[in-house]
């Protein structure tokens, strides 16, 4: 591991302070994906400055909607009861996400800035614009059976890992930050970047900004997450869906609809959302937006599974959102509701 001096922050302004002034500096909080980067080399940061002891760990209504703190734990958000009543959705992908531990440790701003699973990001001996810009990507011309099919550059073919990220995306959540020049509010869809010529930036966050919350519009939707993964147990997505719906009666008044697993960003589709909208819901209709969502795709020599098995999964997701299918458990048993922490996985053995 590179040698790095360790300080606590004060108070979120000296800390955005110290991290601005120095490139080679970083903030901390649970540090459940930062520290395996550092012990494999991949980030060598001089300076780490650890915010986890700033007060940024309250669930507070928020507008109408909800105000989730930079520090809260991933588990702390997935059994919140306004949560899981209100934006199911989000305790699905947290809870579909990692293993208990990691959960407990891991935070709300930290989630969504985990970097790519790529293994030649984090393999040193390999060649990797993300991890060493100018020096290539290995992963173009290797086993790239787990990267994007969507907004994929010669530069960096990676995709994002986190499952909470794609949650909040399809529920258009809005990224507080303090940072050098003030605080800004960043739609979610916005925050992380497509790789195009500088794969090493992954958010549109500046040097030193701070993360003090995400807030959740209101929404008195249906939501759903699903996820196809190689095991039951702790695995990242090949594929995952997150769906929310806003009803006027019978017809599906607003559609939202993100990706995970296929790009370097949760991936919106505005096609498909946009066919949605005035229809009733129906099995023939989800096909045909899943096949709208899809047609753009620019599969490599070894994932282009991800197509089909996305449309499927996109397909699914929408049935059970809207009611036409029970929601349903990786065994194929029904489920009364969509919290809980069993719906939304997809076993691809099962």
């Amino acid at each position: 591991m590179h040698p790095f001096q360790y300080e606590r922050a004060r108070n979120a302004k000296s800390a955005v302070s110290t991290v601005s002034r120095n490139a080679s500096s970083t903030f901390i909080a649970g540090g459940t994906s930062h520290i395996d980067l550092m012990k494999e080399n991949v980030h060598r940061p001089d300076l780490v400055v650890d915010v986890s002891g700033l007060p940024l760990q309250s669930i507070a209504a928020q507008g109408g909607g909800i105000r989730i703190g930079a520090n809260v734990s991933n588990t702390q958000v997935a059994y919140h009861a306004e949560v899981v009543s209100r934006y199911p959705v989000l305790s699905e992908a947290i809870l579909a996400g990692a293993s208990a531990q990691i959960r407990n440790m891991a935070s709300t701003a930290g989630n969504p800035l985990q970097r790519t699973r790529c293994p030649y990001f984090r393999d040193t001996s390999q060649s990797c614009n993300k991890r060493e810009p100018g020096t290539g990507c290995a992963a173009i011309t290797g086993i790239n059976r787990v990267h994007a099919i969507f907004g994929a550059s010669e530069a960096c073919i990676a995709t994002h890992p986190s499952d909470m990220a794609v949650a909040l995306s399809a529920l258009d959540a809005i990224v507080q930050t303090q940072g050098p020049r003030g605080n800004r509010s960043i739609p979610f869809p916005e925050f992380h970047r497509l790789p195009e010529n500088t794969p090493q930036l992954d958010t549109v966050l500046q040097q030193g900004e701070l993360i003090t919350s995400i807030d959740l519009p209101t929404f008195s939707g249906r939501s759903h997450y699903l996820k196809a993964r190689e095991r039951a147990s702790y695995a990242f997505a090949l594929v995952s869906c997150a769906v929310t719906l806003e009803m006027d009666g019978a017809t599906i008044r607003r559609a939202r609809i993100a990706l995970g697993g296929v790009a370097h960003k949760p991936w919106r589709t505005p096609e498909a959302e946009a066919m949605l909208a005035g229809k009733a819901p129906s099995e023939t209709l989800f096909r045909e937006a899943a096949r709208a969502a899809f047609a753009n795709a620019k599969p490599l020599e070894h994932n282009a599974y991800k197509i089909p098995l996305g449309q499927n999964l996109m397909v699914r997701a929408l049935m059970e959102t809207s009611g036409l299918l029970p929601l349903q458990g990786p065994a194929g048993t029904a489920l009364a509701s969509s919290a809980g922490g069993v719906a939304g996985i997809i076993p691809l053995t099962a």
